[in-house]
C-alpha cells in the first residue's frame, strides 16, 4: 500500500498521458469533500464542500478547502460536478464562485436546486447543467457517465470518468438500500458493466468501512417513528438534517396517520423542504402544514415541530430550546423530542449537552442510542466488499473518511485481491498520478483549512485560533504603563487587570513591585525601546503567574510613550 509521508515534496509536472488526482478535502476527515482531476492541462472538480468546526476552533462558522492549488488556474476548470446536495459536498461552492462566477455546475435536479437557493443568499446566479442517471457528457478531456446511487438524500449520483489514462469510478456517498423510500436503487448493474469494461481506479466512500454487514433499510425506521408518535403525550419535536427529505417524509406520513399538524422550524429547514416540495421530492398532504405564527392556536397533542439541531449545533433551533432561549418554544415535561440522525464524529459532546438540556426540563428524548430512529446513509463493510468484488478495480483509493475509515477500507480492498502496491491511502493535498494503469503518490500541495468567521474568509489563522483557545481556557492579564520616550523611566502606572485568569486584584501587589523594579533596571541600562519593554513586562508577569498559579493566560502589555 502507498502511504502518505509528511516529507513529500512538490509534485513533478503532470504526466502527459496520465491522470492527476488531488483531494483538497475529504481525506482524513468527514467533510470538506473536494477532488481535482487534471489531464492535458484541463481540470474537472468533483464536489466542493465544507467542514463544520469543532470546539477547538472557537468562533469559526465554516471550514473551506484551500483553493490555492487551483487559484491561478480557475480558467482551466471545465466544470464542477456535484454528487449530491449535502453541505459537506456543496457548501463551499459559493466561495469558489466568488473567484470565478461562470464555472459550470453539473448535478442532479435536486442538488442544483438546493445549491441555487443557497447561492441566492450570496447574490450569485450560477451557470448550471442538470444531469440524470444514464447521461453521458464530455467536459474537455473528461468523458463523464452518471450513475444513480442510494444515499440519505434523493438524487445522489456516482461518476465514471473516462480519460486517456483509463476509467475512474468516483462513487460519492452511497449505500445499497434494496427497499429505498423513493424506489431509486444504487445502479449495481452499471457498476458491474464498468467493472467488465475495466476500472483502472476506484475512489469509494469509506465512512462505514469499520461497520460490518449491511446498512438497514430506511423502511425499518417507519414502525419506530409511528410508535414514537403514538406514545407522545403532547407536543412532538423532531430534529434532523435540513437535507434529509426521506426522514421528513416519514414524519409527515406519521403525522397524517396520527392526526397531527406539522410546522418546520429554522431557516435552512424551511428553505430545503420548500425546494423539495416544489420539485416533487416531498409529498406534503393538503392542510397538514401550519405557520410558526399560528402555533399557539394548535393543541399541543396535535402538533409536530420539525427542526434542525440533531448535531448539537450551538445556534440551531433545538439547542436554543434546550437552553431555554428560544423566543417561541419552551420545553415542558410533556414534550417528546426525537433526534432522527446519527452522530457525526466530533459532535458527541455537543449532542449530549443538548440531550441533557432537554431532559433537564422533563422532556422525553428519543435518539439513536435508545431507539432505531436513524439509519446511516453510507455503505457498511459488506456493501463495500460487494462493490469491490463487482468492479474489480486495477487500483483503489479510499475517500470520504477519517484515517481509521480509510485504512479499514484499504484492508477490505486487499482482501478482495487488489494488490498492495495498487492501494493508495492519501490525505488532503497528496498528489496521485494514474499512469500506464498504475496509481502512485508523486508529491503534495498545500491543502490546509480556510476558516470562515463572519464576513472574513481566510483571515483567521491557526495562531489566531491558538490565541482564542488561550483566552477561553486561561483568560488574560493586561498591564498598562507609561514611560518617558527619551529616558525610558516610568511616568504612569503600571496598572494591571485580569479577566478569566483566576487571579484576584489583591494578589497583584507583589508582581507590580517586580514590574517596577524590572522597568527601573531597564531604564538604568538605557533601554527605552517600546517593544523591548513590552517583552520584559510579558516575561516578568508570565513567570509570576506560572510560579504562583500554574496557569498560562495571555499576557497583554500596553506601553504608552509620553
Amino acid at each position: 500500500m502507498s502511504h502518505p509521508h509528511p516529507e513529500l515534496s512538490d509534485p513533478p509536472p503532470p504526466p502527459e498521458s496520465g491522470l492527476r488526482i488531488v483531494a483538497l478535502g475529504g481525506l482524513g476527515e468527514i467533510g470538506r469533500n473536494m477532488t481535482v482531476y487534471e489531464q492535458g492541462g484541463r481540470l474537472l472538480v468533483i464536489d466542493c464542500g465544507v467542514l463544520f468546526p469543532e470546539t477547538e476552533q472557537p468562533g469559526i462558522d465554516l471550514i473551506l478547502p484551500d483553493f490555492e492549488y487551483i487559484r491561478d488556474r480557475l480558467d482551466d476548470i471545465e466544470a464542477v460536478v456535484l454528487t449530491h446536495g449535502h453541505e459537506d459536498h456543496i457548501g463551499a461552492v459559493p466561495y469558489l464562485l466568488r473567484e470565478r462566477r461562470d464555472i459550470p455546475l453539473v448535478g442532479s435536479k435536486l442538488t442544483l436546486a438546493l445549491l441555487e437557493a443557497k447561492l441566492t443568499e450570496h447574490r450569485i446566479k450560477p451557470v448550471t447543467e442538470v444531469v440524470v442517471e444514464g447521461d453521458r457528457r464530455s467536459y474537455g478531456p473528461f468523458d463523464c457517465e452518471f450513475l444513480s446511487v442510494n444515499h440519505s438524500i434523493p438524487d445522489a449520483l456516482a461518476l465514471a470518468v473516462r480519460t486517456r489514462a483509463g476509467v475512474v469510478l468516483h462513487t460519492g456517498d452511497f449505500k445499497m438500500d434494496q427497499l429505498p423510500l423513493d424506489g431509486r436503487l444504487t445502479d449495481l448493474p452499471g457498476f458491474a458493466r464498468l467493472g467488465a469494461e475495466g476500472i483502472d481506479l476506484l475512489l469509494s466512500d469509506s465512512t462505514n468501512a469499520e461497520v460490518s454487514g449491511f446498512v438497514p433499510s430506511e423502511r425499518s425506521i417507519g414502525p419506530v417513528v409511528d410508535e414514537v408518535f403514538r406514545t407522545a403525550q403532547e407536543r412532538l419535536i423532531v430534529a434532523c438534517f435540513a437535507s434529509h427529505i426521506h426522514r421528513v417524509q416519514q414524519v409527515l406520513d406519521a403525522a397524517v396517520a396520527n392526526g397531527r399538524k406539522v410546522c418546520f422550524i429554522g431557516r435552512s429547514m424551511v428553505r430545503n423542504m420548500g425546494v423539495a416540495r416544489e420539485l416533487g421530492y416531498l409529498d406534503v398532504p393538503e392542510g397538514i402544514m401550519v405557520d410558526p405564527r399560528d402555533l399557539d392556536d394548535i393543541p399541543a397533542d396535535r402538533l409536530v415541530l420539525v427542526c434542525t439541531g440533531s448535531q448539537g449545533e450551538p445556534m440551531s433551533a433545538l439547542s436554543r430550546m434546550a437552553n431555554r432561549d428560544h423566543q417561541q418554544i419552551r420545553i415542558t415535561d410533556r414534550d417528546t423530542v426525537m433526534l432522527a440522525s446519527s452522530l457525526i464524529p466530533g459532535n458527541e459532546n455537543a449532542v449530549n449537552r443538548v440531550i441533557n438540556g432537554l431532559t433537564r426540563w422533563g422532556a422525553r428524548v428519543v435518539h439513536k442510542g435508545n431507539a432505531l430512529v436513524h439509519v446511516s446513509g453510507h455503505a457498511s463493510a459488506g456493501e463495500l466488499l460487494y462493490v469491490l468484488n463487482m468492479t474489480k478495480p486495477g487500483n483503489f483509493m479510499p475517500i470520504h473518511g477519517e484515517w481509521r475509515h480509510l485504512r479499514a477500507h484499504a484492508k477490505l480492498a486487499a482482501l478482495t485481491g487488489v494488490p498492495d502496491d495498487n492501494i493508495v491511502i492519501a490525505e488532503d493535498g497528496v498528489v496521485v498520478d494514474l499512469v500506464d494503469g498504475q496509481a502512485s503518490i508523486v508529491g503534495a500541495v498545500p491543502a490546509g483549512y480556510v476558516y470562515v468567521d463572519g464576513l472574513s474568509v481566510g483571515e483567521v489563522t491557526e495562531t489566531s485560533l491558538k490565541d482564542r483557545r488561550i483566552l477561553g481556557e486561561e483568560g488574560f492579564v493586561s498591564i498598562v504603563v507609561g514611560i518617558d520616550s527619551s529616558s525610558g523611566k516610568v511616568v504612569a502606572g503600571p496598572e494591571i487587570h485580569a479577566r478569566g485568569a483566576g487571579i484576584v486584584n489583591e494578589d497583584f501587589e507583589d508582581v507590580l513591585e517586580r514590574i517596577g523594579q524590572v522597568l527601573r533596571d531597564a531604564a538604568g541600562d538605557g533601554v527605552n525601546d517600546q517593544h523591548q519593554i513590552s517583552q520584559l513586562i510579558r516575561r516578568t508577569v508570565g513567570k509570576w503567574v506560572s510560579d504562583n498559579y500554574r496557569r498560562r493566560p495571555m499576557i497583554i502589555p500596553v506601553v504608552v510613550e509620553v
